[in-house]
Parts: C-alpha cells; sequence; structure tokens
C-alpha cells in the first residue's frame, strides 16, 4: 500500500467524520433555536414578527456551518491537494 493510498482513504474517512459531526452539529442547534422560538412565541405572541425573522435569520447562520462542513468534505474527496493527479494517458 504507497502512500498516496494512505491519504486518499484518511481523506475519505476525514469527509465522513467532517459531515458528520457537521450534521449533527447544525441538527442540535436547529433545534435548539426551534424551541427557544416557540418558547418565545408562546410567551409573547404579539412579537412574532420579530421573532420569527430572528427566527430565520438564526438558522440560516446555524445551516451554513452545514454547508461549510459539505464544502470541506468534497475538497477532501474531488480536490485532494495531498494526492497528486493520475498521470496522462
Amino acid at each position: 500500500m504507497n502512500h498516496e493510498t494512505v491519504i486518499a482513504m484518511v481523506s475519505i474517512i476525514s469527509a465522513a467524520v467532517t459531515m458528520a459531526v457537521g450534521a449533527v452539529g447544525a441538527a442540535l442547534g436547529e433545534s435548539k433555536i426551534g424551541v427557544s422560538a416557540m418558547d418565545a412565541l408562546a410567551r409573547q405572541p404579539d412579537e412574532s414578527n420579530s421573532i420569527t425573522r430572528t427566527l430565520f435569520v438564526s438558522l440560516a447562520m446555524v445551516e451554513s456551518t452545514a454547508i461549510f462542513c459539505l464544502v470541506i468534505a468534497l475538497i477532501l474527496i474531488f480536490a485532494n491537494p495531498f494526492v497528486s493527479a493520475p498521470p496522462a494517458p
């Protein structure tokens, strides 16, 4: 097993871990934001416009973390700088 194969295997495992942590982290964050928003709406229904606006901005910011993890995973799999390109035929 040469070093490029090992680097490719480590890259694939790293991409999997990156996506797992990013997905779980985003899911936990979004669930906490949702719970807090529902609690705030139950306590102050007259502020629903402000709460909803803040909810969507917060959800977008948390979701961007998962998207960044996806981008990093795709770079590790498809554009890995540590693995040289295959020789041209």
